[in-house]
């Protein structure tokens, strides 16, 4: 199937290290699914049956390995489309030990539509997307109404979807997009405190004492 939706990256040739290609040629196969237009077995593929959060864009998997190590009772379901990210995760799924944490290559859109079953998500997090700052691109920022829908579709009842990022007019798209959604909620009144359970990154404590502002939103499925 041609997918027809504006993509929210553009591939780079971007720089990736010796390590993270020795990860994608080594243990690629063991801790990623390939994209397949049919539904993802989740059981099967975790082995085992438990809550299962998918985080969209998990750039170098420094949130995604702290989270999956302080919730070992969840699956983490990453998906990327970098291989220098996916090749970071990889070689941090091995330094750590983890299990808990799968990987698809694809497109997020694409995996969304055709991979994952209605009602089935326990959660979603997307942390700092690409904020596409200049206007003539805020076209392709993640956070649109269609996706959203699409993300509501596939969270199960009481499931959250956990957004943050560091550019306060692409926070108050988030807030805009996602509480015009009629199946969702705010968890909070406007944007949340971060949770305990997002650690902050290298990145964003630079940010941070460069004085930048971080903004999470948190809305949960009626």
């Amino acid at each position: 199937m041609q997918s027809q939706h504006i993509r929210s990256f553009v591939h780079r040739r971007g720089h990736i290290t010796q390590g993270q290609l020795e990860a994608l040629d080594t243990v690629l196969g063991k801790w990623s699914i390939p994209y397949a237009p049919e539904l993802l077995d989740v059981p099967a593929t975790f082995g085992r049956q438990a809550p299962t959060v998918l985080e969209i864009g998990f750039g170098m998997g420094e949130t995604t390995e702290k989270i999956a190590l302080a919730r070992p009772d969840d699956n983490f379901l990453g998906v990327e489309v970098f291989n220098a990210g996916v090749g970071a995760l990889l070689k941090r799924i091995e330094a750590s030990g983890l299990t808990n944490i799968r990987i698809i290559q694809h497109d997020a859109v694409e995996v969304l539509r055709d991979m994952i079953a209605p009602d089935s998500l326990a959660g979603v997090h997307i942390y700092f997307p690409d904020p596409w700052p200049k206007t003539r691109h805020h076209k392709r920022r993640l956070i649109q109404p269609p996706l959203i829908a699409l993300l509501a579709s596939r969270m199960a009842p009481g499931a959250t979807l956990h957004c943050a990022t560091d550019w306060d007019h692409y926070a108050r798209q988030m807030l805009e997009v996602l509480a015009a959604q009629p199946s969702l909620a705010n968890t909070c009144d406007g944007f949340a405190p971060r949770p305990d359970f997002r650690p902050l990154t290298k990145f964003e404590n630079r940010g941070l004492r460069l004085g930048h502002g971080v903004w999470d939103v948190i809305f949960r499925k009626v």
